[in-house]
């Protein structure tokens, strides 16, 4: 076997202080990432003082445990309180909300977990067998085909609301890519919509605005509510620990045995999505979920109870989401190894850990540290593989959170929204933008508006502009500019698909609907 394999497995398995420290970072990272408001990146740039004092394989295997564990905990307040964890989280929150009120949220977050832990396991074995090559395809990527790359992003926000709310989903949308011109101009560095602010020259930030559109309009709809009627999230789950853990079984047999090729379509589609710098877990996430909950044949549309089998198409395509947000974790680290390029914010930091050790990512790493780099695989199979128990004892520890009864639980998310919008930047600013987008969250949920898009509107919008100006910049302002490459025109032909099918489901979902109604009169 390869020496520095043998070393690499040494270094890893070997070694009880990485052990600790996996365990260790991995409950470090599923606390912080079930705390809305506190992120990955923060718990990361928080550890980074820790790393001086650590090797190199330590240090990665700390951060590499901590990231992974912290984006599967996002889940949980996700589930058990409608406030997404991670934007990626944002793509299924309503429907995870709504599983979880119907007594599904354990089976729903088991489901999570093990395709958390499949998807970061299948995305470490494409960075170990592809990731040289894989990169080569993130360098044929330039602003133009970022440009479409978003713009499909957030057509999938439209595509994933079910048929008569289509049209809302796209209001939802506009809405978000409205908010994300408040501030400075990227391109022109002129304020907009400050209104002589200058706490609003940074625009409007996506974390206190997501909890305060989920979690406190979530308090808003509670209070506004018939206390009769049970609106919060229900545990469900009068299973005990042995009932709980066959349904999971039972739950992972069915996707090895009948969602195989979703399951691999979603870590490929991760690992693709998430080697693309600046485009991440979030967009994997949102596209891999949009691909799920695709149009189904009649006949398989027809199979079983409507609510059976609507839950069991919403467990799965949550399940696909999940696997292809972790696989995008491996794919990030491809151009940071290959090329010594960030992958997302997380990696950045990562690339400074390394140098700090005297460590250099790119091409040379390979063949002057290539037991490091072996290292580094094994220590993303090893922190998914520990993230399965700790994962599974966060969920039973969750659960009791739906307990509560609801004059106790309000109180603490309203503590949770607003400290978790406080502790981003200690700003004043953002828990007042929190209180205003709960309003919004609240008024738009009352009439059916998805919030999910507007998210992600307020996410993708800024870069959507940047890439846009600089293509056309570079075209001399002709919009050809925007399809004068081979990967661009093929982004561009699936944007418009996507584009063509909202507007063909949402009028024939929207003509069904006037059918029904002329004839029920």
């Amino acid at each position: 076997m390869n020496e520095a394999l043998l070393q690499a497995i040494n270094d890893v398995f070997g070694r009880p202080d990485v052990w600790l420290i996996i365990i260790a970072s991995a409950c470090y990272g599923i606390f912080v990432g079930a705390i809305p408001g506190l992120t990955a990146t923060m718990a990361v740039a928080l550890f980074v003082p820790m790393a001086y004092w650590l090797d190199p394989v330590s240090a990665v295997a700390a951060i590499v445990s901590m990231v992974a564990c912290a984006i599967f905990a996002g889940d949980l307040p996700t589930v058990f309180l409608r406030i997404p964890g991670t934007p990626a989280s944002a793509a299924y929150a309503d429907d995870a909300y709504d599983l979880a009120r119907s007594g599904q949220a354990q089976r729903l977050l088991g489901v999570a977990l093990t395709c958390s832990v499949t998807g970061g396991i299948a995305g470490a074995i494409v960075l170990m067998l592809l990731g040289g090559q894989l990169a080569k395809v993130a360098r044929w990527f330039s602003v133009t085909e970022y440009f479409w790359l978003y713009l499909i992003g957030l057509g999938c926000a439209v595509l994933v609301a079910p048929g008569g709310a289509r049209w809302k989903a796209l209001l939802a949308l506009l809405l978000g890519l409205l908010l994300s011109t408040v501030g400075l101009s990227a391109a022109h560095i002129e304020p907009r919509f400050t209104f002589g602010m200058p706490s609003l020259y940074q625009g409007i930030s996506f974390i206190p605005a997501m909890i305060g559109l989920f979690g406190l309009s979530e308090v808003f709809t509670n209070l506004s509510s018939d206390p009769r009627r049970g609106t919060h999230a229900k545990s469900g789950d009068a299973l005990s620990f042995a009932g709980t853990l066959r349904q999971v079984r039972s739950d992972a047999m069915f996707r090895i045995r009948h969602r195989k090729a979703a399951s691999t379509r979603s870590s490929l589609l991760g690992v693709l999505i998430g080697m693309l710098p600046g485009a991440g877990a979030d967009i994997a996430a949102w596209v891999a979920f949009a691909v799920a909950k695709r149009p189904r044949s009649k006949k398989q549309a027809n199979k079983g109870p409507v609510n059976d089998r609507q839950r069991r198409e919403a467990i799965h395509a949550i399940g696909d989401a999940s696997t292809a947000n972790s696989s995008a974790l491996a794919g990030g680290w491809i151009p940071t190894l290959v090329f010594g390029i960030p992958g997302d914010s997380v990696t950045a930091i990562v690339i400074g850990v390394l140098m700090m050790k005297n460590v250099t990512p790119g091409p040379a790493i390979f063949e002057n540290q290539p037991a490091l780099v072996y290292s580094i695989y094994l220590v993303f199979i090893l922190a998914n593989l520990v993230m399965l128990p700790i994962g599974w004892l966060a969920i039973r520890l969750g659960a009791r959170i739906v307990r509560i009864p609801k004059p106790y639980l309000l109180p603490v998310i309203v503590l949770f929204c607003v400290t978790g919008s406080y502790a981003l930047n200690g700003s004043l600013v953002d828990v007042t933008t929190m209180l205003v987008m709960g309003l919004i969250g609240y008024g738009l949920s009352r009439y059916g508006f998805p919030l999910g898009p507007v998210v992600l509107g307020l996410v993708l919008g800024g870069p959507l502009e940047e890439r846009l100006i600089q293509s056309l910049t570079a075209a001399a302002g002709s919009p050809l500019g925007l399809v004068d490459r081979p990967i661009a025109i093929v982004l561009a032909v699936v944007a418009t698909i996507i584009a063509v099918s909202v507007v063909i489901r949402g009028t024939s979902v929207g003509n069904r609907y006037s059918d029904r109604e002329a004839g029920s009169r």
